[in-house]
């Protein structure tokens, strides 16, 4: 009979907390998402509105790029964040895969 997942009480980590790390991790990474979507969306539309009401009225080409880099560019930096917490739940996932396997041939070679 195959074991499924090792309760090998020498571990250094609590199973249960790990997957609720991952867990919480994803959700903050979409937490961060749509914060940042909204700042995107927000930016827009007052760079929308400036035009729309004349503001931009003289601006050179770009001073009017400029503006709109600087809109997507916390987006950009909340995107990375948002990949790199998805990055790092992934790994703990895949770390607690590798120490169950491991004890898991570890038991399989000793027989």
């Amino acid at each position: 009979m195959e074991d499924k997942h090792s309760n090998f009480p020498g571990t250094y980590f609590n199973k249960d907390t790990v997957l609720r790390m991952a867990r919480a991790l994803k959700i903050l990474a979409w937490i961060i998402v749509v914060i940042y979507g909204g700042q995107l969306i927000l930016s827009i539309g007052v760079n929308t509105l400036q035009i729309l009401r004349g503001f931009w009225a003289g601006m050179g080409i770009t001073d009017m790029i400029q503006n709109y880099l600087f809109a997507f560019e916390q987006p950009l930096h909340g995107l990375v964040y948002s990949f790199a917490l998805w990055g790092i739940s992934q790994l703990l996932l895949i770390f607690l895969d590798i120490e169950d396997n491991t004890r898991r041939a570890a038991r399989v070679g000793k027989m």
